[in-house]
């Protein structure tokens, strides 16, 4: 006999196994939950319901194996164990579909569920499963979902969505930034304002053909010449694609004599001719 049959978690419940044979002494009692043995020996066995204590319970006396016919314990309890789930679960690029599934143990099953990112509830979200069709950079940051059943309710850890995409905004840079001047030094500099994970490569070109010799984000010419000139441009990439910036024209002057020191020359050019004229 099982008092109640239906219980909620953490209230009493009594198991008697009950006998038509006259018992002498005191007989050992065999217990089993879903055909499983029980550590219980005693006729009787009071116990505060947990969700672990759901089952078919049968018993019968120990030396006559007979057992009863099973009885059903239900307990109810809140979601448990909730958590966020992720497909797919590995790498997530940018403009790909995204599913994220709330998934918990409750009895009766959860008929509630509530979606937070970063802590903000989303109101447009409803149910266990929720698709982005085309995931952005902004959809990136800390989910979490709370469920519930009408016993109670529980909410799940963070789960972290981390959006990959190519390089953003990428450009090249001139330094200095003003009139460059034969024989001067002059860097150029490849930079991206936005990429996830951070560019890992960069190829530069000079009038759209590739400068073989130049690796990293920045390239310095110690000594430029007029064959330096042109337009230049990179091409940041991280693994996940490649952007190429916009052109920059890099225009070098020859070095000149101001007019005071042509000046100058020229008198120092007439002294030298008076002299060994």
């Amino acid at each position: 006999m099982l008092n109640p049959d239906t219980v909620t978690e953490g209230r009493s419940v009594i198991l008697t196994c009950s006998t038509t044979c006259t018992l002498t002494g005191s007989p050992a009692f065999i217990w089993y939950r879903d055909g499983a043995p029980l550590p219980f020996t005693g006729q009787s066995h009071q116990f505060r319901a947990s969700s672990e204590d759901r089952g078919s319970y049968t018993c019968a006396v120990k030396g006559y194996e007979l057992h009863s016919p099973a009885v059903a314990l239900n307990v109810r309890y809140p979601p448990k164990g909730t958590l966020v789930s992720v497909t797919p679960s590995d790498e997530i690029v940018e403009n790909n579909s995204v599913t994220l599934t709330c998934s918990s143990d409750a009895s009766p099953p959860v008929h509630r569920y509530t979606w937070y990112k970063n802590n903000r509830a989303e109101s447009s979200w409803r149910g266990s499963i929720y698709t982005i069709k085309s995931i952005t950079q902004q959809d990136a940051g800390e989910y979490t979902c709370l469920t519930g059943n009408g016993i109670g309710t529980d909410i799940s850890p963070p789960k972290r969505l981390d959006v990959q995409y190519p390089p953003k905004n990428v450009s090249v840079s001139v330094s200095p930034s003003g009139e460059i001047v034969e024989g001067s030094s002059v860097t150029l500099t490849c930079s991206s304002s936005d990429a996830n994970p951070p560019v890992q490569n960069y190829t530069w070109y000079k009038n759209n053909r590739t400068i073989s010799p130049w690796g990293g984000s920045s390239y310095t010419i110690k000594s430029i010449t007029l064959q330096d000139a042109g337009e230049y441009y990179c091409a940041a990439g991280n693994g996940i694609g490649r952007k190429r910036s916009s052109p920059k024209l890099l225009d070098v002057q020859c070095e000149y004599i101001s007019a005071s020191q042509l000046h100058t020359h020229r008198a120092e050019s007439q002294y030298l001719l008076s002299v060994f004229g």
